[in-house]
């Protein structure tokens, strides 16, 4: 795949030395479908240049591409994922035609970290602003339910304390109920995408399948469920633009569904 530069590198969507998003676009892109990713990071690191490939390659598929910065635990908590999601949202929808995009075809993308924020955006209406919209979303091997993890550290082999969460959702497990996103749906059926890995940490395999067990039976969604095999925790957005199809191939060709395309 050859190399793209992006559009736009560290463009403000908010005051945060954090809030910064870099803006990949296909040639001459009119009325494109759009994509915006979220790294992961475990809610205490990670960077959108780390996954500088998936701006080539969603360009590369005809999507104007959004890789974005949130703000970081433990100088920011819960629910600063999530807020800074719609921030993002609200920032791509009012430039993005400027971009060669269309505002009305958002698909929201997030890995580990990234894809709790995305699900939490999307699924929970307390953060969505007048006018909300989104085409869609994936979620790639995220966490969504903040208090299993630490009722069953043994069994998902998870270190306690677990510095992750903790640093995000605070030191009193008992008020994490509040941000369990399983807990806290209440957002209408829209094209959905839910994914974990072959290899994947245990933790977010069971979150999975929780989550698409919770919105199929509660909630009317039916969403898309893809199982990477192969693949790792760190490997899936790794791999968008490779030569390794597993995860490009249903991720290109779900945004293509849910944007209309």
């Amino acid at each position: 795949m050859p190399d793209a530069a992006p559009l736009l590198t560290d463009l403000a969507y908010g005051p945060h030395a954090r809030h910064r998003l870099d803006v990949y676009a296909p040639p001459g892109a009119h009325g494109a479908p759009v994509l915006v990713f979220f790294h992961g990071g475990g809610f205490i690191r990670g960077d959108k240049a780390m996954r500088a490939n998936v701006g080539v390659w969603g360009a590369a598929q005809g999507f104007v591409t959004v890789l974005a910065n949130y703000r970081l635990a433990p100088e920011c908590r819960w629910p600063s994922g999530p807020e800074d999601v719609v921030a993002v949202w609200q920032t791509v929808r009012a430039q993005v035609c400027d971009w060669g995009g269309d505002p009305d075809r958002i698909v929201l993308v997030g890995e580990s970290a990234g894809a709790a924020h995305v699900a939490a955006a999307t699924l929970m209406t307390r953060f969505q602003p007048p006018g909300w919209h989104t085409a869609g979303a994936a979620l790639l091997s995220g966490p969504y339910n903040a208090g299993l993890e630490a009722l069953a550290p043994v069994a998902l082999v998870i270190e306690q304390p677990d510095v992750r969460n903790t640093a995000y959702f605070g030191d009193d497990p008992g008020l994490w109920h509040q941000a369990s996103i399983v807990d806290q749906v209440d957002a209408a059926p829209f094209p959905l995408l839910i994914a974990a890995a072959e290899r994947d940490l245990r933790q977010m395999q069971v979150q999975a399948g929780e989550l698409f067990a919770r919105l199929v039976t509660r909630h009317g969604f039916a969403p898309e469920l893809h199982w990477w095999a192969g693949h790792d925790h760190f490997t899936p957005g790794a791999s968008l633009g490779s030569d390794d199809p597993t995860v490009g191939e249903p991720l290109a060709a779900f945004v293509r569904r849910a944007a209309g395309a």
